[in-house]
């Protein structure tokens, strides 16, 4: 099972309940959380299977989840 590297963003309503549940869903389901933020921005990186990426994304308009995005490297000149 393929993954690619997201960060998961969740709305500023959300409670820690439900990020901790979208994490288990993560790890449970053929992901891997690799990061937590919690100071910054609500949410983690994850290598999310399509499966899962297509289920999130699907949540943006409607449930916790305010934007995902690729995960990557960014430099500076």
């Amino acid at each position: 099972m393929s993954t690619n590297n997201f960060i998961v963003v969740f709305k500023d309503n959300a409670t820690p309940e439900q990020i901790a549940q979208y994490k288990e869903q993560v790890n449970g389901g053929g992901g891997e959380v690799t990061h937590e933020y919690g100071t910054v921005l609500k949410g983690f990186a994850a290598k999310l299977t399509s499966e899962q990426f297509s289920s999130f994304t699907s949540l943006v308009d409607d449930g916790p989840i305010k934007y995902i995005e690729p995960d990557g490297v960014v430099t500076t000149q």
